[in-house]
């Protein structure tokens, strides 16, 4: 799909506040409601906008210690991927799994409350998974910059 000016200017609208009605989105691309309306429509539609969350602060809910985990598979053959990957998708402390490639497999990022919660994590749920052959562990120390929006224009 390609996207033209206004569809870049309205999805970084919605990017940093989707809760702004469309009424409010309207005035500022100084369009009528039922233009951007179904813009929207359409860009949900095409996919363009897979789903609006709510971000959460991490320090107000006590999940503030943040893990990047290096995976590396036992063999990286078909049967050992989805087997894994199958896996860490029954794992709520991370939120997201990314294959890479490199000296590791995969790289989680997991939030967890404290280190005593990331070691019970790591002995009783992810180090039980039989296709993982090492793992390794990186601390954030401070968070200089986090971002869900990717910039369109």
């Amino acid at each position: 799909m390609k996207l033209d000016e206004i569809d870049k200017k309205l999805l970084n609208i919605l990017q940093q506040n989707s809760k702004l009605t469309t009424k409010e989105i309207a005035f500022r691309l100084e369009m009528s409601n039922t233009a951007i309306h179904e813009r929207i429509k359409r860009l949900e539609k095409e996919g363009v906008i897979s789903k609006y969350v709510a971000l959460l602060n991490t320090e107000k809910i006590n999940k503030n210690f943040l893990v990047f985990c290096h995976v590396k598979l036992i063999q990286h053959n078909k049967e050992h991927i989805t087997k894994f990957e199958k896996e860490i998708l029954k794992l709520d402390e991370v939120l997201e799994c990314v294959h890479v490639s490199g000296d590791y497999d995969y790289i989680l990022k997991i939030y967890v409350s404290n280190m005593k919660a990331y070691r019970n994590f790591l002995i009783n749920k992810l180090t039980i998974i039989k296709v993982i052959a090492s793992t390794q562990s990186t601390f954030m120390i401070n968070q200089v910059k986090n971002n869900t929006a990717i910039s369109l224009l």
